[in-house]
């Protein structure tokens, strides 16, 4: 993991099209902006690793249909 150290107002770029920018630093909060393009999903870890699951759910669903299908 690389750890960097911004000030408010600072940036930093990610693959030369994402941009997280310091926003506002209160107590033990860090408020940040991304800038990215459209295609790129940002998403917080929490709501990724949901959607993961859900994803591995459907797609152990769809793989338990398609062996009923075989049957």
């Amino acid at each position: 993991m690389l750890a960097l150290t911004r000030k408010k107002g600072e940036s930093l770029v990610l693959n030369n099209n994402i941009e997280v920018t310091i926003l506002e630093i209160r107590k033990d909060q860090v408020k940040i902006g991304i800038s990215a393009p459209k295609d790129v999903p940002v998403y917080r870890k929490e709501v990724y690793l949901q959607i993961q699951k859900e994803n591995e759910a459907a797609a152990s669903v769809a793989n338990l249909e398609a062996l009923k299908n075989l049957l």
